[in-house]
């Protein structure tokens, strides 16, 4: 009879908030497929299982009953569907995701506002990136394509760390849902506010598109659908874009190169490989099933860890190193199969063409004082939360 995978019960949600890879190095080494009793999920360690699972939602649901997603968004999200049902709301969006208004609309309107906000950064001084440049060019940039301008980059911030708190909250503690249903009370507010004008002037902004639908998906999704791009859409680019500079600026003979031949998509595509903005998944197995001889049974949760499938031994050499120039690598950070990332593109240009070479442009010989200064963290979502750099 095949026995069911190891449980462990040492792995704590505060080590795996503080510095998960030494934890999944272990893991992909000894037990790739690992039930961590903290966590309440059989964690998934090396990029084969995690994506073959990704691959087969009819074997592995994306609408786990167990996920806080549900109560900390006052919905099911399409994050949590699978088939016709979440297809359907994802192409209730799809218009403002499409390839050419990206490039007619959204990239220069991200141009604008990176040239506004890098130019208010102070010139000699110590900054610290997360809030005064990448967090609320993140937000700007979302506000402007989901067609929720009258927002601030504050309340945008603020919603969506509410909203990825929430969603992560798998200890189920109150706070956390208090200030989500504070941030929804808000968001719900603003868009009751926001819909007669995109009736009124239609325009491809998320939110217009779907307003304005031949054949609208329910009101209720809508939302859903605003609250799940706030929650994604603000960290992605945002810790993509610190961790990315911590890299650089921490390998200078790289940073020379990547200036040199201007190949800053390259270095946006190892940076999101090296730390995944987005390190995990939930999964729920629809029958009994087996990965790598360790039985699932129907109804057991398992998380897809992507930022160490991204660093998986079996598909990458170094890594744990940030090499802008190795063989490409297939990384998972913005997920493969059904539910693949919708933003991938805007963030590759907002943060790898837009900000990148202007802020290096800028400021030519920024450097971080003290690399003991940069604090990281996140297990759900990670990147540094606190990026100290002079701005020189």
């Amino acid at each position: 009879m095949t026995a069911k995978a190891p449980l462990d019960e040492s792995i704590t949600l505060e080590a795996l908030d503080r510095d998960p890879f030494p934890i999944y190095r272990r893991l992909r080494a000894q037990a790739p497929v690992c039930r961590v009793k903290a966590a309440g999920r059989t964690l998934l360690t090396k990029a084969a299982d995690t994506k073959y699972v990704k691959d087969n939602p009819e074997l592995f649901s994306s609408d786990d009953p167990n996920t806080p997603m549900k109560r900390a968004f006052w919905a099911h999200t399409l994050m949590r569907k699978d088939g016709e049902e979440h297809l359907r709301e994802r192409m209730a969006m799809a218009p403002a995701f499409a390839p050419k208004v990206i490039r007619d609309e959204w990239v220069p309107q991200y141009q604008k506002i990176a040239e506004d906000y890098v130019a208010r950064l102070p010139r000699g001084e110590i900054v610290d990136l997360f809030p005064a440049l990448s967090g609320p060019y993140a937000a700007r940039g979302l506000a402007v394509l989901l067609g929720l301008e009258d927002a601030t980059d504050e309340q945008m911030e603020r919603w969506s760390q509410a909203l990825i708190d929430g969603a992560g909250n798998f200890g189920w503690r109150d706070e956390p849902f208090a200030r989500a249903d504070r941030a929804n009370e808000e968001m719900h507010a603003l868009f009751d506010s926001l819909q007669d004008r995109h009736r009124a002037e239609p325009n491809n902004s998320a939110f217009s598109v779907m307003l304005n639908a031949e054949n609208p998906i329910d009101q209720t999704q809508i939302y859903a659908n605003i609250k799940i791009a706030i929650g994604g859409g603000i960290n992605e680019p945002r810790d993509a874009m610190n961790t990315i500079i911590y890299g650089l600026l921490t390998n200078p003979d790289q940073l020379e190169e990547v200036k040199r031949n201007s190949d800053w998509d390259k270095a946006f595509e190892e940076g999101v490989r090296w730390v995944a903005p987005i390190s995990a998944s939930s999964r729920v197995a629809v029958e009994d099933t087996e990965i790598r001889g360790c039985l699932i049974e129907k109804g057991d949760t398992v998380m897809t860890i992507q930022a160490s499938a991204n660093r998986d031994e079996d598909v990458i050499e170094n890594g744990e190193e940030f090499i802008v120039y190795r063989d490409k690598v297939q990384h998972q950070s913005f997920g493969n199969g059904p539910h693949f990332c919708q933003g991938t593109h805007v963030a590759r240009r907002a943060v790898g063409q837009v900000m990148l070479p202007l802020l290096f442009d800028r400021f030519p010989n920024m450097t971080i004082p003290d690399t003991n200064d940069v604090i990281w963290r996140g297990f759900g979502f990670r990147g540094p939360i606190q990026m100290p750099v002079l701005l020189q």
